[in-house]
């Protein structure tokens, strides 16, 4: 048996997602809330969970849920449904929507999963790289696309790795000429006071991915859809029933019932983000961008990939985007604890000076 005749071939050529196993070191590579919840809530927590029938499914479609979200959002139950995480609806939208008008486009550096998961359910996909200061290429993109030609395009507002907010105009011009859906992915919206919620007033064919993963329940994997309706009751046939654990549930609840202590942690996540950018802003040979995120995205003057290697060395993980021409050397850190900044502002300086 020959493996690679049995596999399709862009899977096959495909690296995919690799997430690092890391063990005994500061983790300041996968943009989660370096926050853990006080040990009185993380107890009640516990206690609701303690609660659930594990012989028993989840709520499939998780209804009651959806309707809290909805009214979180300010949308309706019929405009949500939610997912194991954001990574299960992008599966989902490229699944569905693959029929007269199909295929996927995406600007790049962005989520690698929007390609991952495209070629993995058999899309064809075009990636437009963004412009010298990592905002769309409006007429590149317009450029790509035809009457038949993208089924989705896929926006991360901000991005990812970068940071930035992309502009509101490029983004509405896009949606304008699409024939297909604009997924606008705000996971990171709330790091930057932003958000594009109300265009779906204006537009049908506009949809947004939401998540709690940034927010301090990323162990939960709980995503959100939220879009035209019509679109959402085609999504839904294709969605995997009980899809949403129970555990999953009774946390996201909880969320919805502690939204102020959440909250308290992204404004201190956003302040220590300010203390970390003017840290790195001290140490020479470093160029930083501008992030609206939970992460620094900044470029070196030196080899990225000798820099990532020391900093392992120190016991510190960051993510090392050295990929030219789009990011030669380049690295992103996620925004941690103070002690979390500290340490790596250190091991960063030290392993610059060698």
């Amino acid at each position: 048996m020959v493996i690679k005749d049995l596999v399709e071939r862009s899977i096959f050529k495909q690296s995919g997602y690799i997430a690092p196993e890391v063990t005994g070191a500061i983790k300041m590579d996968a943009n989660e809330n370096p926050i853990s919840l006080q040990e009185p809530l993380k107890k009640k927590l516990m206690e609701e969970m303690g609660r659930i029938d594990l012989n028993r499914y989840p709520a499939a479609g998780a209804p009651e849920l959806r309707d809290r979200f909805a009214q979180y959002y300010g949308v309706v139950k019929d405009m949500v449904m939610l997912g194991n995480g954001s990574d299960e609806l992008i599966q989902t939208l490229c699944l569905t929507l693959k029929g007269k008008i199909n295929g996927v486009l995406v600007p790049v550096p962005t989520f690698s999963m929007y390609k991952i998961i495209a070629v993995n359910t058999g899309n064809k996909v075009v990636e437009v790289p963004l412009d010298k200061n990592f905002d769309l290429d409006c007429d590149a993109i317009i450029g790509q696309i035809k009457a038949n030609f993208p089924a989705l395009v896929f926006l991360s507002y901000p991005n990812s790795p970068t940071g930035n907010l992309f502009s509101r105009d490029k983004i509405e011009a896009i949606i304008k000429k699409t024939p297909g859906i604009v997924v606008v992915d705000e996971a990171y919206a709330s790091f930057s006071g932003q958000t594009l919620l109300p265009m779906l007033k204006k537009y049908d064919n506009l949809i947004f991915l939401k998540t709690l993963s940034k927010l301090g329940l990323a162990s939960m994997r709980l995503g959100f859809l939220i879009g035209n309706r019509d679109i959402v009751a085609q999504l839904d046939k294709v969605r995997l029933p009980y899809n949403v654990n129970s555990l999953s549930q009774i946390a996201a609840n909880f969320f919805l019932d502690y939204q102020d202590e959440f909250s308290s942690q992204v404004a201190e996540i956003i302040k220590r983000r300010e203390e970390l950018y003017l840290g790195l802003k001290e140490i020479a040979g470093i160029k930083l961008y501008p992030s609206q995120a939970n992460f620094i995205f900044f470029s070196c003057a030196f080899d990225s990939n000798r820099i990532y290697n020391k900093l392992v060395a120190e016991g510190i993980i960051v993510k090392n985007l050295n990929i030219p021409p789009l990011m030669p050397n380049c690295m992103r850190v996620t925004v941690g604890n103070r002690k979390e900044n500290e340490a790596f502002l250190r091991a960063l300086k030290s392993v610059i000076s060698k």
